[in-house]
């Protein structure tokens, strides 16, 4: 584990480089940025951004969810999805009682960081969806989760799932032509190659058990200010259903980035980048 620690450290550090002196004029304040990436990535995945906000003044956090990144679980130690959320949810009760964070949230993470608006609300200055599942009142997480599996569920084995001696399937990871064409079609070469060297299995979770542990309150998840990212070139959640997301639990801001894949860090990291520091300042 600590060889991979390292070595995973060390190409992250050198694809770092191009970004290491881009900057952005003064910060209003510093904020603390927290990154939360998609099912099968890690923090490794918002290198770009980590460094384009660091270099800005900014704290950032790149978490690495259970079984994740190098988060020492496997995924048959998360057998529950409140498992595979447990060091974000730590994170979150870490953090002193004054202090608010702008949390972010990609693609699957959506969940991750609703379950967390709901939970720690006071805490969070801003949640910001990237291209990500936005559940609320009017289309439940049982909806979204539901089209997450639909777009996932491809008859070609761009996916390979983990049947073991149970059906449904246990884990599954995108296969790498899925990858080159649905997920980084629009992202660096290097950026795919990165990806089929360090993406883990994740495990399947059933629409019950993420249904139950991710409850919506207004009084709570609703109290939150919400912003959405739309990656107009997503081909794992459309921009048909990311607007259909939007339409049923309209975000207090929207904004689109063109050209942008699933991986919107990878593809599109300066727009990103800008996006994210205007909405910090806009909900400081």
């Amino acid at each position: 584990m600590e060889k991979t620690k390292f070595l995973t450290s060390l190409v992250v550090l050198t694809l770092l480089l191009p970004y290491a002196n881009a900057t952005l004029s003064e910060p209003k304040a510093k904020k603390h940025f927290v990154l939360v990436h998609t099912a099968g990535h890690g923090g490794w995945s918002w290198y770009k951004i980590v460094a384009l906000l660091r270099s800005s003044g900014h704290n950032v956090t790149a978490l690495d969810l259970a079984a994740s990144g190098i988060n020492p679980k496997q995924t048959f130690q998360v057998p529950l999805f409140s498992d595979y959320l447990v060091p974000l949810m730590e994170f979150m009760a870490s953090l002193p009682a004054h202090e608010k964070v702008v949390l972010v949230g990609h693609s699957y993470s959506g969940l991750a960081i609703t379950k967390a608006m709901e939970t720690f609300s006071a805490k969070i200055s801003v949640a910001v969806f990237v291209t990500a599942l936005m559940p609320g009142p009017k289309i439940n997480v049982t909806t979204v989760y539901d089209e997450l599996i639909r777009s996932v569920s491809i008859p070609d084995n761009s996916f390979r799932f983990d049947n073991g001696p149970t059906n449904p399937p246990t884990t599954f990871i995108p296969g790498p032509m899925y990858m080159a064409t649905n997920m980084y079609q629009r992202s660096p070469f290097q950026d795919l190659t990165l990806a089929y060297t360090l993406v883990r299995p994740t495990h399947f979770y059933t629409v019950e058990d993420v249904s139950k542990e991710v409850v919506i309150t207004n009084n709570r998840y609703g109290s939150v200010r919400r912003a959405f990212i739309v990656a107009v070139e997503d081909r794992l959640l459309t921009k048909e259903f990311q607007r259909l997301m939007i339409q049923k639990n309209p975000p207090d801001e929207v904004e689109e980035i063109q050209g942008s894949d699933t991986m919107m860090m990878m593809s599109k990291p300066q727009q990103l980048f800008f996006s994210l520091i205007r909405i910090a300042n806009k909900y400081n």
